[in-house]
This record gives C-alpha cells, structure tokens and sequence, in this order.
C-alpha cells in the first residue's frame, strides 16, 4: 500500500485515507479583517496575550517573542463569545507561515489576524495528532506550494480549505501519534530551557567574576584569591603577528561562537583566489585574530594553526607564560569587552572597524595566573556542558524531524 507512512504503530495496518485539512476540524477561529485594537505592551497580572505568527512556534506559545498584551474589556471586545481552549490548535497563516502550536491551558488568549485556531471533535480528530500533521514535511510543502506573496508568504482561508493530506482512519492511531510526539515534543523543551537557564547563568557569572567599573576585584571569586587585579593597556599585554608566505595552511575564519575555524565549515561560501594566500598572516593554536567588527566582539581565539585574511590582525600574548587564554577568551566574549570595544572604534554601516590602535588603548584588568587558571577552567567546564546539552537539544530536533517524515504520508 502506497498511502501508509514508512514507521507504523503494532496493531495498526489500514491504509490511511485522503481528507481536506478542513475535515479533521470542526470549527476554525479566524480573525482576519479585524482592525487591530489597542494592546498594552507589558505583562500584567490581568493581561491576555495576543498570539501573533511570531511566538506560535515549535509547537508551543513564546512569551518572550513579540508579546503584547491586552485587558479583559478589549478581550471581551475582541474575541466575543469565542474562547481558545487546552489543547485547540494554533495555525500561522503568514510571516512566517505554517508555525503550529496548541494552547496550553484554559486562560484567555487573543488571536491575531495572521493567527487561526482550530478546533477538533474529539471523537474524530486528536488535537496532538492534527498539531503534528499540521507540521508534517508534506503538509508544508503543500502548504508553501500554494502560499502567495514574496518573501513574506501566506496563504488565504479560501486556499487553505482546498488542501488536502493522508490521514489514519483510526482515531486511536492518531491518539498513539499525537501523544508520541507531545511526549518529544515536551523533551526538547526541557532540554531548550535547560539551557536558557544555563546561559542566563553564565551572563551572571561573567557579570559577578569579572570587574566592574570601578572596581579594583569581581564580586565573586574562588576561595584563596584575594588579591586586586592588576590593570594593563591591551598593548602591554599582546603584540602583532604578521607570519607570511605558508599557503599551504588550511584558510581560517573567524566565528564568534567558535573562534577561528576552517573557512569551509564556516556555512558561507566565500571565495577566495589560492594565488594571494601568500600574503595571508599565519595564525597558531592560542592566538587571536582581530576580525574588524566589534558589534560581536570583535575578537576570536584560534585553537587550529592556518592562514587568514591580511586585512586580519593577529595577536599573540607578550608574555606567554603569565596568561591563560581561556581565561581572555571569555574576556573577549563579555558585553562589557564589547561595549569597550565600542567606545573607541569607528563606525562603518553595519558594525565597527576596529584596528590595533584603538584596541591597544583599553585598560584591561586581569587576575594572577593561578586565578586565570580557575576561572577559565570554570567557564570551560560550563561551556562543555552548555555544548553537549546543544548537542542533545539539536539530535532530538533531528530526530524528531525524521519522524514527522517517517510517520506521516
């Protein structure tokens, strides 16, 4: 049989059948038309959120993204008689079109003009199940397939209920699959708040661990340092490297989140003539590059020898043996490094250039080496955790998707 998905429940062996997106819904909450009213633009204890095309995303409703609020009078106004319920699910019908969530809980939420609820018969359609078929691969490009507009594509009522996709004729299949995917689906979300939290945690530390204006010691330090900083010029702590003619080496970019890597993991593709690598600086594990733009920093550490571009300037510590780099590489990673970069380079459209000169003018505070050495390895240890729970985060989106392509036809 053709119309069955590749991975199939035990117990369940008919073939799906083909319905228009509209027959697995009994009711469709559509707001478009509506002149928008007003919203208060901050939280409140009695406020109703508006659910905009931004913050329905991966399945869940984002307060952080693109909140707006409003009172119950509005929401009486607004919404009337329709009431959004546990489980309803939300459709994106434009900027950006098909993000699919489902109401979490029976408070009072808005619909926006490029927001549609729908609301199933239990007895026919899973809510769980519609969600996910909703945000199957086919139901997507058959979605995109018939969106009109440019860049910011939608799709209208009258096209959407034209749409049709499989479906499995048992509602209890569609139980085990909605509830399959919820289950992965709320997985991720730990994991993805999991490391919110961490990397809110990691801003405070670099916030407490690090002098602040004024400040001669980080509020924060671990037991046995007692000691003031000590303050530099940049210059008196790092000097130029300007090591030519190795073409042969491996070309580098600079990333913020990674520092220096191969240009061809990069994601872009940049091109480059091989004939003028001569002229492109060397660059050894432990140095770091001054990459022009200061609005990202500005400055990545190199763990892998290479070449980068001349317009590049590549740093090195003056005294190799008195300074831990992952120390410096947190440094350098800070709002506060950033906001000093800022304050004496130049602005050129979308960022700021940044030469040696203005970096080398910045006073720059720093511990003893044994206290460089605790707080980088501190950072380094939060950072390894940081990655692998990426790491996990991004192999169960993966998995999911494999999924959603394997389990539905």
């Amino acid at each position: 049989m053709t119309n069955v998905p590749e991975i199939r429940f035990k117990g369940f062996a008919d073939a799906w059948e083909q319905r228009k997106l509209v027959d697995n819904v009994d009711e469709i909450l559509d707001f478009r038309g509506k002149s928008p009213a007003r919203f208060d633009m901050e939280w409140g204890n009695k406020g109703y959120l508006v659910l905009s095309a931004l913050n329905v995303k991966d399945g869940f409703i984002d307060k952080t993204i693109d909140a707006k609020f409003g009172d119950s009078e509005l929401y009486n106004i607004w919404m009337g008689k329709k009431r959004l319920k546990k489980g309803d699910v939300l459709f994106t019908t434009e900027a950006p079109l098909g993000n699919v969530a489902q109401i979490p809980d029976n408070e009072n939420y808005f619909l926006n003009q490029r927001v549609v609820a729908f609301k199933t018969n239990p007895i026919k359609t899973d809510n769980d199940f519609l969600a996910q078929l909703l945000r199957s691969p086919n139901a997507q490009d058959l979605l995109m397939a018939n969106a009109t507009g440019g860049t910011a594509k939608g799709i209208g009522m009258k096209e959407f209920v034209k749409l049709s996709a499989h479906v499995p004729i048992s509602v209890d299949e569609q139980r085990k699959l909605g509830a399959f995917f919820r289950t992965l689906d709320n997985t991720i979300a730990i994991y993805k708040r999991k490391l919110e939290g961490l990397r809110e945690l990691k801003k405070a530390y670099l916030q407490m661990m690090f002098p602040q204006a004024g400040e001669a010691a980080p509020r924060i330090r671990f037991a046995g340092f007692d000691e003031p900083w000590e303050q530099k010029g940049a210059n008196e702590i790092f000097y130029t490297v300007s090591d030519k003619g190795h073409s042969h080496l491996p070309v580098l970019s600079a990333s913020q989140e990674h520092g220096m890597i191969l240009r061809n993991e990069i994601g872009i593709d940049i091109k480059f003539d091989r004939a003028n690598t001569a002229t492109y600086k060397r660059v050894l594990p432990g140095q770091f590059v001054i990459h022009l733009r200061s609005f990202q920093g500005g400055l990545a550490y190199s763990s892998i020898e290479g070449i980068t571009s001349p317009a590049y300037t590549v740093i090195d510590f003056i005294e190799k043996d008195k300074q831990i780099p992952e120390f410096w590489i947190e440094v350098m990673r800070s709002e506060k490094f950033i906001k000093m970069l800022e304050s004496v380079t130049y602005g050129i459209r979308d960022g700021r250039s940044i030469s040696f000169n203005d970096f080398s003018i910045l006073k720059m505070p720093y511990p003893s080496y044994d206290e460089q050495m605790a707080i980088g390895q501190f950072f380094r240890s939060l950072d390894s955790y940081i990655h692998r729970l990426q790491s996990r985060t991004n192999a169960l989106a993966k998995l999911k998707s494999s999924y959603l392509q394997k389990m539905f036809t």
